[in-house]
């Protein structure tokens, strides 16, 4: 079994997908909308590619404020959790995603990729950090005898 992690944004959504060891993550793709409200195709995406990937957890960014606020962004990243919940029966597991995709621009930059290219990888780089960290944490966790993930 995997661990999914999702950046959700007003009309992509990055995706990235642990190993089976749950070590590392792995980027996968970027699903697009047109409309921010209209997630129908999304949720169908991400169910195929949780049956394609033998996904048992989602990890999903939490975009909190840099001065730890909840803004409008918040909110509708709730409402795209409990829809996946409903949707796969799956938990969904929210990580603090500030700065993600700063540091996926950063590693974009160091690796040379070109700025009117960047955009069109930043939101799965930013997917991979989310799962990434979580994947780190639980590392951490399982080696100290604990198993105490946030909720928020």
């Amino acid at each position: 079994m995997r661990i999914m992690g999702l950046d959700f944004g007003s009309k992509t959504v990055g995706v990235a997908i642990s190993d089976e060891l749950l070590i590392t993550a792995q980027g996968i793709e970027i699903i697009r909308r047109k409309e921010e409200n209209k997630l129908r195709r999304t949720l169908a995406r991400i169910e195929e590619l949780i049956v394609e990937y033998q996904v048992s957890e989602i990890v999903l960014g939490y975009p909190k404020n840099m001065n730890d606020t909840l803004g409008e962004r918040v909110e509708k990243t709730e409402e795209f959790k409990e829809k996946l919940e409903r949707r796969t029966g799956l938990k969904v597991t929210f990580w603090d995603e500030r700065l993600t995709t700063v540091a996926a621009d950063k590693a974009m930059i160091e690796a040379g990729i070109r700025r009117e290219k960047r955009k069109n990888y930043v939101d799965q780089i930013a997917a991979v950090l989310i799962l990434q960290g979580y994947l780190d944490l639980k590392g951490k966790s399982v080696n100290n005898g604990e198993d105490n993930i946030s909720e928020k």
